[in-house]
């Protein structure tokens, strides 16, 4: 359930601030687009960079190594998970 910040289960591939019952930022509902993983990395990497005005408080992830970590566990907690990009 929402809490801090929306339920994250199944959030990428799907579009911002669309998880039901959760009060987004007006900066975070009008950023538009969706999850995908180059977007969820950049978020997390700097949040108010990525979305300025959100109203998240977190400062962010600053490892890739660790970010990567994030998305990848956040990626297991979907029934049909976005497929893995191609390796760079």
């Amino acid at each position: 359930k929402n809490k801090v910040g929306p339920n994250l289960w199944g959030i990428l591939g799907t579009d911002r601030a669309k998880v039901a019952g959760y009060n987004y930022s007006s900066a975070m509902t009008g950023a538009g687009g969706q999850w995908g993983y180059k977007e969820l990395d950049h978020f997390l990497a700097d949040p108010k960079g990525a979305i300025n005005g959100t109203k998240m408080t977190f400062a962010g992830v600053k490892k890739g190594g660790d970010r990567a970590a994030v998305i990848v566990y956040l990626r297991s907690l979907s029934e049909s998970p976005l497929p893995l990009p191609p390796p760079e």
